[in-house]
């Protein structure tokens, strides 16, 4: 399997910004949709963001949109997570997984997931 490392996260107030990166362990990882879930305690865990192979369509979930922007760089093998205006609602461990064959936002769908990075905002 694809081995996905993120990082960038921490402890920032509300309102302030963070940007979580996802790096592959291999060349494979311009061929697959990348998403960003996140699970907050005692919550399941939920899609935040999903980018196709190629960069060119991106989607998220209402409760982000307008803050948050996925991005990708295949050539380092890296994904993005850009958070801006930040609620401690969007504290959570945040995930980056991969898929080929997949554009979706059910994690169920995602074969290759990162360890996670611990992102918490307080007002």
């Amino acid at each position: 399997q694809v081995q996905l490392v993120e990082s960038g996260g921490g402890l920032v107030q509300a309102g302030g910004s963070l940007r979580l990166s996802c790096t592959a362990s291999q060349g494979t990882f311009k061929w697959l949709t990348v998403g960003w879930f996140r699970q907050a305690p005692g919550k399941e865990r939920e899609s935040v963001a999903r980018i196709t192979p190629s960069g060119s369509t991106t989607d998220y979930a209402d409760s982000v949109k307008g803050r948050f922007t996925i991005s990708r760089d295949n050539p380092k093998n890296t994904a993005y997570l850009q958070m801006n205006s930040l609620k401690p609602e969007d504290t959570a461990v945040y995930y980056c997984a991969a898929a080929g064959g997949y554009y979706s936002s059910d994690p169920r769908d995602y074969a290759h997931w990162g360890q996670g990075t611990q992102v918490t905002v307080v007002s």
